[in-house]
């Protein structure tokens, strides 16, 4: 993952493009991101947090 960056997704977002730019990080599948976002929001309040910090830090992808 050398010389990646973490941005939203512009093409593959939901509400703000966080998980879709978190799955074109980790080379995942976006509806897998998607659950795992889900459940950790469900079982515990870390998700949310670090859904909207991620929201707030990480810009938009400028190449579309």
């Amino acid at each position: 993952m050398a010389g990646k960056k973490l941005y939203r997704s512009v093409q593959d977002r939901k509400i703000a493009g966080v998980c879709g730019g978190l799955a074109d990080y980790l080379d995942a599948d976006p509806t897998v991101v998607r659950i795992i976002a889900l459940i950790l929001l469900v079982c515990a309040s870390f998700g949310l947090w670090a859904y909207l910090i991620i929201w707030l830090l990480a810009p938009e992808n400028p190449a579309i």
